[in-house]
Order: C-alpha cells, then structure tokens, then sequence
C-alpha cells in the first residue's frame, strides 16, 4: 500500500514578535532545601530519641511546658515541615490537589496535637520524597539557556579597510561583516568574498562542513572554519533562521504537554478516600487523636518515596543500554503513546546517502565523469546531504574540480553556479515541471531511491540516483509498534523532498509522510497530533528540537547536539531504533514495578488506616508502620535497577 502523502503549506513569512535575545529562563528547581530539610528532620528525629532515653527534663517554651526531647522535633517541624505546608498550601490554592496534601495535614495536625514525633516522621518522608523526585527530574527551560550560550551577540561589520565590533542589534540588511576564523555566524545572509568552510549541524542535524563561496548563503549560529569569510547581511538578526527557531523553542516550552504523572493518578483516588477514611474516625470517635493516626499512616510514601526509587533506578538501567532519560515523566508515560512521529534522515535512515547510479542524455557528448566532475565542483557549496554523497564520489574517482562562480542555491529551486564555462544547475523534478516543462519528455524513468537532475546549458544532460539506506531493523521496528506498543498511527515528517521521503516510508511501512517541513511546521502538526493523542516523537538537529518539546514525548537519536539532546526527555546515545524498543520496555517495566509498590503499599496503608481508625494504632506507631510499610515497597521498588533477561522483542 502506497503512503498518504502530503506537503506541508509553506509559511516563511510568520512574524514572531519578541527578539530571542529576550527570552528568559527559569532557574532550575533544586533538590538543596527538601535535601537539607530531610537531614534535619534526621538529625532532629534521633536528638529525640537521645534525649528521651537520657530522662524527661522539663524546660520552659513559648507554647508552656514540653520535654526537652520535644525541641529537637519542635525545630523539625518549624523550620522543615512550615515551608513544605506553605509549599502545598500554594499548590492547592492553584488548584494542584496531588497525593502529598495528605501529609501536609498530618505536619498540621501532628503539631495541633502536640504529636511532635509522629509530625517529624512525616516531615522526613515528604522531603525525602521530594529530593529524589526532584533528583529524578530536569528543568524544563534548560534547552532555553542552551540557546541563548549559542545565540551570537555582536559582529564584525566592515567599513572599507576598517573593522569594528558591533552589538548585533545594530547590524542592519545591506550590511558588510566578516565572519572571523571559528566564530558564529552573526546574520543570515550570502557570501560577497572568501573561500571556506562552515558547521551548519546544529541546525540542520548532518554532520557535515558545507563549502561556502561567494554567493552561497549561510546561516546565524553557524561556525565558521579556518577561514576568514566576508558576508552580506540580507535579514535582520531578530529574524534570523536561528532566532526564529529559539522563539519557537521559547513558546513550545511554555505550551509544553503537562504529563500526568503516575503518583498523581494514584493519589488522585487514594487521598480523598484517607481523607474520608479520618474524617470517619473523628466524627465515630469524637477522637482528633485518630484522625492523626489514620492521617499518619496514609501518608502515601509509597507514592512519594517507592516511585521515585523505581524511578532513579529505572534511569540508571536506562543508562547502561546507552539511553540517557533527562525527563522522568517519559519512563512513566512512553507506554501510553499512540502515535509515532519520525523525523527521516538520521533517525530512520542511516544519514549517509550513497551516489549509486548515473543517467546519462543519450548523445549528451559527456562521460559520466565529465557530469560528475562539474556538478561535485558545484555541489562542494551546497548544504544538501546528497551533496556530500556527489563530492565524495567524485573523490573516489579522482575527478578534476572546477572553480564555480555566481553559485545560487534557491530554496525550493536547486543549486546553480558557473563551471568551465558552463552553466550547471542541480534540481528535481518538480522543479522542472514547473520552470520548464518543455523539458520534461527528454527526462528518463524515475528510478526508486532519491534522485537529482543536471541541467547543463539549460539542457538536461543526467539525472543522478542515489540511496541512503533505511536502517536495518526500520521496517520490523515500525511493524512491531502496533502488536508490541499499542502505537495506532506513525508517521513520518520531514524537511527533504517528497520523492525521498514517500520512498523510505513505503520501504519501513509508514503510511502517513509530510514532507518539506520547517521547523515551525513540524512544531504545528506535532502540537495539534498531541492535543488528540500521546505522541513520541523521534528525530535529530536542532530544526527538530521544538517538534520534541511539543510532543508528550520526544526522543532524540545522537549526543553532538546540546540543543537537541536537552529538548528531548530522552537520548538515545547509539543510533538504533532497537534501543527505542529498549526504552519502551524499559518504561513498561518501571509503570508496573511501580503500580506494585504504589499499589501493594496502599492497600497496606489502608488496611492501617482501619486499625488506626478503631483506635488500635496511636499517631507515632502510625507512623512506625508506615516506614515498614516504604520499606517494602522501596525494596520492590530497587527492583527496577535489576536488568531483566531481555529488553527488547525488535
């Protein structure tokens, strides 16, 4: 069955209002404070239990007479347990009723109650619960801070002999800079003079140097080579490639998919029925001393301590199969996902097209190495990753190159220089169908695979095909998302030509292609897949980067770029999609090793909550055994650290 198809809309003109200089970042939350409280309540836990077992001084307080074994616990609870009460206080004001509001009750009631020990004992659960989430998890505006480290902020502008450095918001279009050795390009512009190099895979995802000559563009953020490179600025810097994409970046960050977790699944049922549970209790009893005791015992440490565990251990296993998880919430919800986005190049391919074929016009009076050696001398300028394949090629053979001159590459057009006297222009089909059709008869058969065509002269004269190979496990791994992984649609979406990617989604079996996609583009269709249902998204460079935000979950193949790998929940170290089938299992394993502790630790509590409840568990054994109770599910919990026989059925 032959792929759906499409083309996506161009919109090269959408204004993005704010400069990305402007954007601002978060300051990640830090573990410091539950950290430090969780040793507090520590320290302060066993100066009690000292003192009490050394006699029951009586010291005068503010709040009347107490046991000096009482201070260490009264220190706990004012400095460690006010600011989490006030911390959850905030939260239910904003309407976030999560599972740790039952603790928050108990620190109050405990305290109201003078149940000092039993209040502690909640203080350190919750806040060692919070260190490890907040140990587990990253900060979501770090990809922000690794865009604003690259954004470039003055530049070199030329007047005549004289060079002056100059902030960059200064810089207007028309004007003369020079890109220095190893520098960042400032602007989007065009080369007027120098012969060089730039690194253009922080934005496009191949790593490839793309020759640069007068004529050819370039790009903001790229880095320069060894040589010194004179360039006209045609775009303001606030509308540069590279700024457009961190304003992206910046909204897709805001609107990012809240996910929600699995605690808070759990504890959106389990709290209201402990509340209930104690409330019960004190109406029976008129006793508020067992509405602290079911309080105590329900406070849902499996939920906040045993998760977290299966959680860290989870990232650990992930670790040593060569997948780093920067997102927590993707190990808990990967297995919830129903559609599957694909980038192409690099994530379902190899990457590394190969010229394998050459056409040649009948009576064209050339050799297959006459084309080939003016369309490499062409192609060393072009940023097309069938570019390389062409230069590499014509190196195998030890071809001559030519000096081209007045090298244009026209997006959506092709690429088109001066060479040895002729005029040599790379493009494709569509191309000539609609500039000139009158050639189109002259043209072969289209072969599978990619394909460029030669126009020489303004005649066509070879068409060149080429294959980057689908990688080898592509088609079973896309085959077995459905049966496996309860994946309903995948789809591919992509930044190349439509006749490459149709190609590759009919050989791996997608049925759904977008091609010739911005990063905007990408951004657009992935946010509006995810509003209807979990999405994983899976792709490489930059001009991915805010595609995986947007998604619920986004998944990047390859470290070298920092941009990408911080945008994604998840990196997958070795470019195989059978550690993507890794990740999948690794995240079903850690949802039911966690349902096991949560779960069993719950029902626990609850059969607790009825003992307490009767009066026959007082707030402080409450509180005993619900550290039995978390040592239970936390060592099930360390489970999840354990590699398993297998990991993957791809």
């Amino acid at each position: 069955m032959k792929p759906h198809i499409s083309n996506m809309p161009s919109d090269s003109n959408t204004t993005i209002e704010s400069p990305a200089s402007e954007a601002q970042s978060v300051a990640p939350e830090s573990s410091l404070f539950q950290a430090i409280t969780a040793a507090l309540a520590i320290i302060g836990i066993v100066a009690s239990l000292c003192l009490h077992s050394a006699g029951s001084i009586q010291l005068p307080l503010l709040s009347g007479q107490s046991p000096i074994s009482d201070i260490p616990l009264e220190v706990v609870l004012l400095l460690g347990g006010t600011p989490l009460v006030l911390t959850l206080l905030k939260k239910l004001c904003s309407g976030q009723f999560g599972s740790d509001l039952l603790a928050g009750i108990s620190i109050v009631v405990s305290t109201a109650l003078h149940e000092y020990l039993a209040g502690a004992l909640v203080v350190l659960m919750l806040s060692g619960g919070e260190a490890l989430e907040v140990y587990a998890s990253r900060s979501a505006s770090s990809v922000l801070r690794a865009l604003s480290r690259r954004m470039p902020h003055t530049a070199v502008r030329k007047h005549g002999e004289r060079l002056e450095e100059t902030p960059l918001e200064s810089v207007v279009v028309g004007d003369i800079l020079v890109v220095l050795p190893h520098a960042l390009c400032p602007v989007d512009g065009s080369v007027v003079d120098g012969h060089g190099f730039m690194d253009e895979s922080y934005l496009t995802g191949e790593p490839y140097q793309i020759a640069k000559a007068p004529g050819t563009p370039v790009l903001s953020g790229a880095v320069n080579g060894d040589a010194a490179l004179t360039i006209v600025c045609e775009r303001p810097a606030s509308d540069s490639r590279y700024a457009r994409i961190m304003r992206v970046m910046q909204q897709s960050e805001q609107q990012r998919p809240q996910l929600r977790r699995l605690g808070d699944q759990l504890g959106a049922w389990y709290t209201p029925t402990a509340l209930g549970i104690a409330f019960l209790a004190w109406g029976i009893s008129h006793s508020p001393i067992r509405f602290l005791s079911v309080l105590v015992i329900a406070t849902p440490c499996p939920l906040l301590i045993a998760i977290p565990i299966a959680i860290i251990g989870s990232i650990s296993l992930a670790a040593r199969k060569g997948i780093i998880i920067k997102d927590p919430a993707v190990l808990e919800s990967i297995s919830r996902c129903k559609v599957a986005i694909f980038d192409k190049t690099g994530t379902l391919t190899y990457g590394r097209p190969r010229l394998n074929h050459i056409t040649l016009r009948e009576k064209s009076g050339m050799s297959q190495d006459d084309v080939l050696s003016l369309v490499a001398s062409v192609e060393r300028y072009s940023k097309h990753p069938l570019a390389t394949a062409i230069v590499e090629a014509a190196g195998a053979k030890s071809l001559m190159r030519h000096e081209p001159t007045e090298v244009r590459e026209l997006p959506g057009e092709g690429l088109q220089a001066q060479v040895a006297g002729h005029t040599v222009r790379i493009t494709g089909r569509a191309q000539i169908a609609r500039s000139l059709p009158e050639l189109l008869p002259s043209l072969p058969e289209q072969r599978p695979g990619l394909e460029c065509l030669v126009l020489i002269d303004g005649e066509y004269a070879a068409a060149l095909q080429f294959r980057d190979e689908p990688r080898a496990e592509g088609a079973h791994f896309i085959q077995h998302l459905a049966p496996h992984h309860g994946i309903i649609r995948t789809v591919l979406i992509s930044g190349d030509r439509m006749s490459e990617a149709a190609d590759l989604a009919e050989k791996v079996g997608i049925q759904e292609v977008y091609a010739d996609c911005t990063p905007e583009q990408k951004l657009e269709f992935v946010k509006k897949e995810t509003a209807r249902e979990f999405t994983l998204f899976l792709g490489d460079g930059i001009n991915d980067a805010p595609a995986l935000t947007a998604a619920s979950i986004g998944v990047a193949f390859g470290s070298g770029s920092e941009i990408t790998s911080e945008a994604a929940g998840a990196v997958i170290l070795e470019s195989s999609l059978e550690r993507v089938d890794v990740l999948f299992h690794i995240g079903q394993r850690l949802r039911t090793i966690a349902l096991q502790s949560a779960v069993g630790g719950m029902a626990l509590s609850i059969a607790g909550m009825g003992l307490a409840a009767t009066g026959h568990i007082t707030p402080v054994q409450g509180a005993l055994g619900q550290e039995i109770i978390d040592v239970l599910a936390v060592a099930n919990a360390l489970r999840a650290a354990i590699p398993p026989r297998t990991l993957s059925d791809c």
